[in-house]
């Protein structure tokens, strides 16, 4: 974990003791359920845990103010557990269409003491379209993050709508981001999103060079009632 520590500033020992326990679990869990291709323990680090904490480098709120964050299509956690466990104020809530890996991310979350934290962290099981008319979760958030597969208009129609006026969405990308931000046009102008800036990064410590991009998208004004569209539509007919 000297990574980690090298990475995040002013991590505690309780930090890495949480870092090691989220990764013993995956790497158990992952024995017997299909969460991840990365389990070697220094790939896991990198690749899982900076790789999800990265995005304080290009928006540094969230590693200093107590903002409400939802991170959709969590999958395994990632980036929600690995930034609840390094920003213990932010109230965090990982939502994932598979029960049993909300079962995994609760048993996560209760394991490596997420449930005491100064924030909250939930785990929620739902698609993107249905969450997204929940009441309680539209036009929630401070911040939706995503490190999900999927081009960029899928994913704003998915995540914009959690969003508050005035908050951000993140989309964790790979490499080169530009023509498919060129895609991406009427689906911001429909969903009221703005594009403030896109920062890339070099993830430390591999002999490979991953690079990061973060497209930071604003939200100008609430959804409109039309969208998400039903389960399915955004991937079939992206705006």
């Amino acid at each position: 974990m000297e990574r980690l520590r090298e990475y995040i500033k002013n991590i505690t020992d309780e930090q890495i003791r949480q870092f090691e326990t989220c990764l013993t679990n995956l790497v158990d869990k992952n024995k017997v359920m299909n969460l991840t291709a990365i389990t070697e323990r220094d790939a896991v680090i990198v690749k899982h845990f900076i790789d999800s904490v990265a995005v304080a480098e290009v928006y540094p709120e969230i590693a200093t103010k107590k903002l409400s964050v939802i991170d959709v299509g969590t999958g395994a956690g990632f980036p929600g557990i690995p930034l609840k466990i390094a920003f213990p104020q932010l109230d965090m809530t990982l939502l994932d269409s598979l029960n049993k890996r909300v079962n995994y991310l609760n048993e996560q979350i209760v394991s490596i003491g997420l449930d005491n934290s100064e924030g909250s962290c939930v785990a929620i099981h739902s698609r993107a379209e249905d969450g997204a008319r929940n009441k309680e979760l539209r036009d929630a958030f401070d911040i939706a993050v995503s490190r999900a597969v999927a081009a960029l208009p899928v994913l704003l129609e998915y995540c914009l709508p959690f969003v508050k006026p005035g908050g951000v969405f993140i989309a964790y990308k790979s490499g080169e981001v530009e023509e498919e931000l060129k895609t991406a046009d009427n689906a911001l102008k429909r969903l009221n999103g703005k594009l403030r800036e896109v920062k890339k990064i070099t993830l430390p410590g591999t002999e490979e060079v991953i690079e990061r991009s973060f497209c930071i998208i604003e939200k100008t004004a609430a959804t409109p009632k039309q969208y998400p569209r039903k389960a399915g539509t955004a991937s079939k007919q992206p705006l």
